[in-house]
């Protein structure tokens, strides 16, 4: 039935947008971490989507698929900040420290899209559901 794709395509966004709101929240997790060395600091994280190919054969036998996918999750190559600290304990012989390359505001409005993103999700969701139901009734009543 060709409801049920549009269930798997929505449930597949949702999955999609749960993982990129988790990378983001890992993020922002990390934001003030600092470490010895620019390779030893957190780098900053994005979700790379990709759409879940059909092929002919698939799309006319309305075989479930479609949909998006995470293909990967790439670090950032934005330069670390180096902060003198000579105080801290993971400072190098200069006094320096390397702060992670997250910007938290940057992180808040990766975190607005994907939550207006799955809840535009969860509406179609919804109306997917609702038609479905209605369908069923139609049924019933002949």
């Amino acid at each position: 039935m060709a409801f049920l794709n549009s269930l798997n395509i929505t449930g597949s966004a949702l999955t999609a947008q749960r993982f990129k709101t988790d990378v983001i929240l890992q993020n922002i997790a990390n934001q003030n971490n600092v470490a010895t060395t620019e390779e030893d600091v957190y780098k900053r994280q994005q979700v790379v989507f990709q759409e879940r190919q059909m092929s002919f054969d698939e799309t006319l036998q309305e075989v479930s698929g479609g949909g998006v996918r995470v293909s990967e999750v790439v670090r950032s190559d934005e330069d670390v900040t180096p902060v003198y600290d000579p105080d801290n304990p993971l400072a190098d012989e200069d006094g320096y420290v390397y702060k992670a390359n997250v910007d938290n505001s940057e992180e808040q409005v990766d975190l607005l899209e994907a939550t207006r993103i799955y809840e535009s999700n969860l509406s179609a969701l919804s109306i997917t559901k609702a038609m479905a139901a209605k369908t069923l009734e139609i049924g019933k009543s002949q």
